[in-house]
């Protein structure tokens, strides 16, 4: 078996690599922590700008920040403030309701459970990449969160029944981003702050467009990138992101976060297991895993991925990645902040992290 000293090289330098020789990669950030391995790596490549990349820089994770939310839930869960098979227009605004969901005639948004937010299963269509577009072409378009979903409502058709089929798209969490303000009567930003980063000092971190963190920034962010635009420092595009996905911290806080997650200080064991394994097969392009509560799990495949590679976590589309692997007890959090490695970086966590991770005893 190799040695702890020899993988950690290996892992650490097979990232650097990666972001070195891609020229469609501006910067990369990886955090792989296992006290069971005695593996720990914190490391940056590349630029912001002109900056060198530096481990304390705060990242948007894009899509990692989908787990924030579902806890959030899984915690109001625990207080009894709600249950996972609520109907959301328990929740919600009857005129945001009003026509939420009709499918082929029949208006189904009675029907849509806070279960089906989580799946991403409540057949709705997505409003986050259509508007963003609009943005994009559009410097004077401006949406509030309400404002999209109204918008959702009169311009993207719902793609099935609730509970039917799973459909990934931010607008399940936009609504529960709302719910969470229906419960906390706070702004969602202040609730994140409130019940997550304030409890566990992630004092560094803050919601993209809504909030600053406690601490003043000593380096700016890392720039991420969506379709050639650097996304961190647009903040008008960055009000459309909510609780889909706009967590914004140093990979070490994020390390905090699911940390805290795994060992119960967050919810309970119970809860995080459902969170977990009450999960649906996942549909092109997430072929090969399956989906809980904003918890992404590869499926074991005998010979090509054997049970021993099994993890959880949550995946960006700008080639974010937050993951827990119990066989080693390792945290393997990381960012190559573009689009293009959307599929890419889970390749690489896999492959070039966790399978390595493996080979030490």
């Amino acid at each position: 078996m190799k040695k702890i000293s020899t993988v950690q090289e290996n892992i650490e330098s097979k990232f650097r690599q990666q972001v070195q020789n891609d020229k469609t990669v501006k910067n990369g950030y990886l955090v792989v922590q296992s006290e069971k391995l005695g593996i720990d790596i914190n490391i940056a490549e590349g630029k912001t700008g002109e900056i060198q990349a530096n481990p304390q820089q705060a990242n948007h994770l894009a899509s990692v920040g989908k787990l924030f939310t579902a806890t959030l839930v899984s915690m109001l869960h625990d207080k009894g403030l709600l249950s996972f098979d609520d109907k959301i227009v328990k929740y919600l605004d009857a005129d945001l309701m009003n026509g939420l969901h009709v499918y082929k005639g029949k208006d189904y948004s009675g029907d849509i459970s806070i279960k089906h937010l989580l799946k991403q299963t409540s057949g709705l269509n997505d409003v986050f990449f259509p508007l963003l577009k609009k943005m994009m072409n559009d410097p004077n378009l401006e949406m509030t969160v309400k404002e999209s979903l109204e918008w959702g409502k009169a311009n993207r058709k719902p793609v099935g029944k609730p509970g039917q089929k799973h459909f990934y798209t931010d607008t399940n969490y936009y609504l529960l981003g709302l719910i969470i303000e229906n419960i906390t009567k706070k702004p969602f930003h202040e609730a994140v702050h409130e019940m997550i980063l304030v409890p566990l000092k992630m004092d560094n971190a803050y919601i993209n467009g809504y909030s600053k963190p406690k601490n003043k920034p000593q380096y700016p962010p890392a720039h991420i990138y969506l379709f050639n635009i650097n996304f961190i420092e647009n903040k008008r595009i960055a009000k459309i992101d909510y609780a889909g996905g706009g967590v914004v911290a140093p990979l070490s806080e994020y390390l905090v976060f699911m940390k805290a997650l795994v060992t119960g200080q967050l919810i309970k064991e119970a809860t995080l297991n459902q969170m977990i394994y009450d999960d649906v097969k996942m549909g092109f392009p997430a072929i090969g895993f399956d989906y809980g509560y904003s918890v992404w799990k590869p499926k074991a495949i005998p010979l090509i991925f054997p049970e021993k590679y099994f993890c959880w976590g949550c995946v960006g589309i700008t080639g974010a990645f937050m993951f827990f692997h119990p066989q080693t007890e390792a945290y393997v959090i990381g960012t190559f902040n573009d689009k293009s490695y959307t599929s890419k970086a889970l390749r690489f966590m896999l492959m070039k992290i966790i399978k390595p991770l493996l080979k030490i005893k």
